[in-house]
This record gives C-alpha cells, structure tokens and sequence, in this order.
C-alpha cells in the first residue's frame, strides 16, 4: 500500500516535515526520533469506522514505523473528547493542514502519480526554514501552544530553534 493510493488527497506531515528539515539545517547525520508520522487525508464520503483500516494497512506495509493516519474529514468527531473543546467540521486537507499547532508544522507533502511532488503549506514554509516556532491560533490555545512547546523540547533538541 502506498499513500498515493488512496482514492482522496493525502500528505504526510507535521512533525515527521518539521524533523528532516530541522535535522537538515543542523547538519545532523541521524534523523531524530519521531513520536509519529502524520498520514493525513481527506475523505468525506470514507466512514468513521473505515478509518482504522488504513492504519492497520499501512503499519502492515512498514512496519517498525509510527505511524498515524486520520482522515482530516473525521475530526471533528473526536476533537472535543480530545482536546476539550468543539471544533466545526474541515472541507479539505489543505484547511485541515491549516489547522495545525505551529505554523512550522503546518506543512504537508505528497507525491502525485507522476512522482511530482506537491506541498500544502496554508501558513508558508518561512517558519519551517526559519525555524521558528509560533502559535498557530486556528484550533489551539496559548495555553496549549506553551504546553506543547515544553513537552516537544524545540531548543533542545534543534539549538538554532526560536520559539516565537
């Protein structure tokens, strides 16, 4: 199973994006660990309980990888018992794509058929090369932007990072 496959607009993203460019402008030589990598697709016609399918397809296919795959049409089914709060339902990847944490991680890539490669990058990719790390405030909070910030360790782990 490739992600390309899918019958809907897929991209991988967020932090699995965010690692390798700030692993490359470090100048590290090993990739840094990745708490998951984010399969993202939209389908609105796929059933919630389809879902799962996907991920179990694709962790047979690469195994050994993290990996997380939502269909962004979903979300709003979950967010709340999630996060807390409501959120409206999406109407495509890239204003899911939109929606995430930082605007540094609100980047997404996908290869077409063709192998041509195609970026969903709502907010810019000027955060992600200038590694800098801003709240984007579509679906998350302040609160939760610092919180998030502590947990992920930025500066730590990429010593050229600024937070905001």
């Amino acid at each position: 199973m490739r992600a390309r496959d899918c019958r809907s607009a897929w991209c991988i993203g967020a932090g699995a994006v965010r690692n390798l460019v700030w692993d490359h402008l470090h100048g590290y030589a090993t990739p840094s660990d990745l708490a998951d990598i984010d399969l993202a697709y939209f389908d609105e016609q796929e059933l919630p309980e389809e879902e799962p399918r996907h991920q179990e397809i694709i962790a047979h296919a690469c195994p050994g990888l993290p990996w997380e795959v939502t269909n962004q049409a979903h979300v709003h089914l979950w967010f709340e018992k999630y996060f807390g709060y409501p959120v409206t339902p999406l109407h495509s990847l890239a204003e899911a794509v939109a929606t995430w944490p930082e605007f540094a991680t609100s980047v997404g890539i996908c290869l077409d058929e063709d192998d041509a490669l195609h970026i969903i990058a709502p907010w810019g990719l000027d955060d992600l090369f200038e590694m800098r790390v801003r709240c984007n405030p579509v679906r998350v909070s302040e609160e939760t932007f610092l919180s998030r910030t502590r947990s992920k360790r930025y500066m730590e782990r990429w010593p050229k990072v600024r937070v905001r």
